[in-house]
């Protein structure tokens, strides 16, 4: 027994000491240099982490991430959201020689090591989504031949998709959204990369038109939405693609190429572009379940008998479309997988068909013209969805189920049809309680009467008291510190006095457009800009003063009084401002409500955060706002206490800044005058009336208010402002504002972008003309442009291109209208001298 105890000792120690060799071999050849091991614990030590511990004789191939080939050689290495920072570290992950699936996702990488492009003879699949890397993608990523997979999304990458990757042949999956690249969507893709499935180029700023995309004959997947991109999208429909994707972009051709028949496709959206005319998809698209084409200018009443036809259909979106003609009864037969329809803000008319057979989750067909009454089965189906609204059509419902909140948020401006219940309780006791009735009777009468000679006397009152004011005072009501009191109320502004006949300020709805289930009134529009108060207004314009106000909910918004006399009766009012609702494009000012308090009309606008042109120009100081500005001019954010600017990288004094300006204007304008039934004419087109969002965005305001705040005789809102005024008016007492008086004031503008100077009152060298426009066309005339070019930017790209704006600005303003160019053609002229990254100084 004692030697057997003995030799089993032995071979316990002996197996132990042959775990401590192995152990020691592998941490040794962890520090080894020039091994796989020696490089991914370099990986994390160089980026202050410790590498994994080591388990066993196989070392870094245990490790969590990692993977080996039969030789123990690194073939896949992963640390994807482990929250490294910094930049790659060099001699590390690059090193790896048999490298072929790399992912880095979910950190918080800035920076690539120059050895990275090293692994071309290996790597198959990069991951380096959600980081925060900078700069360029250099052409080097052309090294990666046999790349399948390249996913560089959520990053900060900006300049050139590069055109190297065309050399990837076998790239299956090319995802680079999410980033700040710019320029056109690389041709050597499309001819390059034929093995391409996934490609998604989204959340960027491509510009440009869409190439033909039938040389990648395997793609299957297309996400370009949220750039910039325009022309048609003729190229993008390629019979074997199941989704497309190109929403939030500027789009305006929707033509496609014969024979095609879409049969693949699944998903297919549109909406948010400038797309003009019919949609045809007769005979087309019979497997499509996901179709969105809201916010686009289509015009085919023939649109929802087509889509009827797709038996498929799960999710259909055609709001904002400008649809008309009626809902066809086969979408309840033949959509038998609907899920989700929203026709809102459209002119359909007819009935509502019983679409309760259907398993709908969203109904919206809100902000139409559909009259008659809501069928009982749909109604009675209403409580299984997540969101329904018929608001603002002429129908009426018997929806008893439904709370007196939820009815007036779904079904506004509908009529109650429900009867009213008699309970049968009440006849029985009723005698019993006539001589009560009696008795109450003769108690209200009494009180009638002593209220009638309390407000006779009242009455009295205050006329003798109006005799003995020498002058007459308006009262300003404080809504919030006399709830109870009942209106009209009236408000003062700078220089107007206005008067909002209202009684109860909280029977007066205020309409939101994109939030119709929220059920504002004039109530929240009075505490939301403090009851009209003067530290509130932002302006006065020619309109009526702008106010800044937060309605319920955080939202910003300007609220514009429109104080001038109106011929309009409330519904026509009510109906003009939900067509102007309905206009959206990426340059204009969103409506996003209105109020119609008593005779007043108020539109409620997107706030916009950066100030407008004229103040950006002209060097105003933060403060001084001029006619119709909304804003206070914010240029400096206050982080502790240091002010910085917020604005666009490449700065706004440069002439690739005020060419998209220029450009951004033009499209809005040429979009009231071409895109939209009837057409829109501003009439006020300046410089005050181009405003900036949040991301730098121009955008024009205060289109289509004229016919709501002004008479066919309020010749101050039929005519343009000073020094934007065309040369017709001035001849004729009776010349009316059109879309080539726009062309003009826009001319105005241009001059001023490029020259930097006002349209009056400025100081115009080596002329004695009192106007911007007569000089500035005297310098061009006399082959003198490059002279008048603002000193600002005249460093800051190729003056042939300012000179070339300055000669379309001349083209605009010219004496007579027949010579002024339509504003479609100045969009391409000015796209023509579109500056690029590569040609600024």
């Amino acid at each position: 027994m004692g030697c057997c105890d003995g030799g089993g000792h032995r071979r316990t120690a002996l197996l132990f000491l042959a775990a401590a060799v192995a152990a020691c071999v592998a941490a040794a050849a962890a520090q080894e240099p020039n091994t796989d091991a020696y490089f991914v614990s370099g990986f994390f030590s160089k980026l202050g982490r410790p590498a994994p511990s080591s388990s066993g004789a196989s070392g870094v191939c245990s490790w969590p991430g990692v993977s080996c080939d039969g030789e123990g050689r690194v073939v896949a290495f992963s640390a994807a959201g482990m929250g490294l920072a910094g930049a790659i570290p060099e001699d590390t992950v690059g090193k790896l020689a048999r490298l072929q699936a790399l992912d880095l996702s979910g950190n918080r990488l800035t920076a690539l090591p120059n050895d990275l492009w090293e692994l071309g003879a290996s790597l198959r699949a990069l991951n380096l989504s959600g980081n925060a890397i900078r700069g360029a993608l250099p052409n080097n990523v052309g090294n990666f031949a046999l790349l399948q997979v390249l996913d560089v999304s959520h990053n900060a990458f900006t300049g050139a998709l590069p055109q190297a990757l065309g050399s990837i042949a076998g790239l299956q999956v090319l995802n680079a959204s999410h980033n700040q690249f710019q320029g056109q969507v690389p041709s050597a893709v499309v001819f390059g990369c034929g093995n391409l499935v996934a490609m998604d180029l989204s959340g960027n700023a491509l510009d440009g038109d869409l190439p033909d995309l039938s040389p990648l004959r395997s793609l299957a997947y297309l996400n370009l939405s949220g750039n910039r991109l325009g022309g048609s999208v003729v190229g993008a429909f390629q019979e074997q693609l199941r989704v497309i994707d190109l929403c939030n972009n500027r789009f305006s051709g929707l033509n496609f190429s014969s024979g095609y028949a879409g049969s693949a496709l699944v998903y297919l959206d549109l909406s948010g572009n400038e797309l003009l005319g019919e949609f045809n998809i007769a005979g087309r698209f019979r497997n499509l379940r996901h179709v969105n084409l809201a916010h686009n200018q289509l015009s085919n009443a023939n649109l929802l008998v087509s889509m009827g036809e797709i038996s498929e259909l799960e999710y259909v979106n055609l709001s904002s479309t400008g649809l008309h003609g009626q809902i066809p009864p086969q979408f309840s037969s033949r959509l038998v997988g609907l899920k989700v329809l929203d026709l809102s803000r459209n002119n359909i008319s007819g009935v509502v068909p019983d679409m309760s057979s259907l398993r709908l989750r969203v109904l919206d067909l809100s902000v139409n013209n559909l009259t008659g009454e809501i069928p009982v089965e749909l109604v009675k189906k209403l409580a299984s969805m997540d969101r329904f609204n018929f608001s603002y059509n002429n129908l009426t419902v018997c929806a008893s189920e439904l709370s007196p909140e939820a009815f007036a948020a779904a079904f506004a401006k509908s009529r109650n049809d429900c009867p009213i219940a008699v309970n049968p309780d009440s006849i029985k006791k009723s005698r019993g309680k006539r001589k009560g009735m009696k008795l109450a009777l003769a108690v209200v009468l009494s009180l009638f009467f002593s209220v009638l000679g309390l407000l006779c006397l009242a009455v009295a009152c205050r006329r003798r008291r109006k005799r003995c004011d020498t002058l007459p005072v308006v009262k300003q009501v404080s809504f919030k510190e006399e709830p109870a009191v009942s209106g009209p109320f009236a408000f003062q502004a700078d220089s107007t006095t206005w008067v909002a006949d209202v009684k109860v300020a909280t029977s007066v709805p205020v309409v939101i457009f994109e939030k119709p289930l929220l059920s504002f009134t004039f109530a929240d529009l009075l505490a939301a800009t403090s009851n009209f108060d003067r530290g509130t207004l932002l302006a006065e314009g020619r309109f009526g003063p702008v106010y800044r106000g937060f309605l319920p909910g955080g939202i910003q918004v300007a609220v514009k009084v429109l104080v001038h006399g109106s011929v309009m009766e409330d519904q026509d009012a009510a109906r003009e401002l939900e067509r102007l609702g309905r206009i959206k494009h990426p340059n204009l000012v969103p409506l996003t409500g209105y109020c119609l308090a008593g005779d007043q009309r108020i539109a409620i606008y997107e706030y916009m955060e950066n100030g407008n042109l004229h103040n950006l120009l002209h060097d105003l100081p933060l403060g001084v706002q001029m006619t119709e500005d909304w804003s206070r001019d914010t240029w400096e954010d206050n982080v502790d206490g240091v002010a910085t600017e917020i604005i666009t990288p490449e700065g706004t004094a440069t002439w690739m800044f005020r060419h998209k300006i220029a450009l951004g204007a033009a499209r809005a304008l040429a979009f009231l005058h071409h895109g939209c039934i009837p057409q829109i004419v501003h009439r006020d087109v300046k410089a005050s009336s181009i405003y900036f969002d949040c991301a730098m965005e121009p955008r024009l305001s205060d289109f289509g208010l004229s016919m709501i705040a002004g008479t066919s005789i309020d010749n101050d809102l039929l005519h343009h402002s000073p020094g934007y005024t065309p040369p017709e008016f001035s001849i004729s007492e009776n010349a009316m504002a059109t879309a080539k008086s726009d062309v003009y004031s826009f001319g105005v503008v241009l001059f001023e972008l490029v020259t930097g100077k006002k349209p009056l009152g400025d100081e115009y060298p080596d002329q004695k003309e009192a106007s911007l426009v007569n000089w500035a066309r005297a310098m061009v005339k006399a082959n003198l442009g490059s002279s008048i070019i603002d000193p600002k930017i005249r460093d800051t790209g190729l003056e042939r291109q300012m000179e070339e704006a300055l000669r379309i600005a001349y083209l605009c303003t010219a004496e007579l209208p027949s010579k002024r160019p339509a504003m479609q053609q100045i969009v391409g002229l000015l796209k023509d001298i579109e500056p690029k990254v590569a040609e600024q100084h």
